[in-house]
């Protein structure tokens, strides 16, 4: 008995029938590849959870940081190599995908790999939030 319901439990939930808790959250989908963002520009409602799936395609690794100027100030100063659990700052080993979830408020926001000269070959992208 409790393999058939394991089965139909299963296939239901193969099927579609079991969404996420969070199935109505906005999903961004980045794609870093040739050491760009893609897409570089995004517009997202503003107040509202975002989650963001950042997917590095790239040999190398890569980083995600978002915020304002003052934010990327700070950082293109820093010595970290790696982030912790921070929303607004992801760390992508080569060939990996992470996610996280934001709630911006309305404004114009940057994200920018910050590893020695990325930002200077182009690895910058815009989040517009209203």
């Amino acid at each position: 008995m409790r393999r058939g319901f394991l089965a139909l439990a299963l296939a239901a939930f193969a099927a579609g029938a079991c969404a996420p808790a969070d199935a109505g959250t906005p999903t961004v989908n980045i794609r870093i590849h040739y050491s760009k963002f893609e897409p570089a520009t995004i517009t997202v409602p503003a107040g509202v959870p975002v989650t963001y799936v950042i997917r590095n395609d790239d040999p190398i690794d890569h980083e995600w940081l978002i915020g304002d100027a003052a934010f990327h100030a700070r950082h293109r100063t820093g010595t970290e190599t790696a982030h912790g659990d921070r929303r607004d700052e992801v760390s992508l080993p080569a060939f990996t995908t992470k996610t996280t979830t934001l709630t911006l408020a309305a404004g114009t926001y940057t994200y920018i790999c910050h590893f020695p000269l990325h930002e200077q070959y182009g690895m910058i992208g815009v989040v517009t939030a209203r």
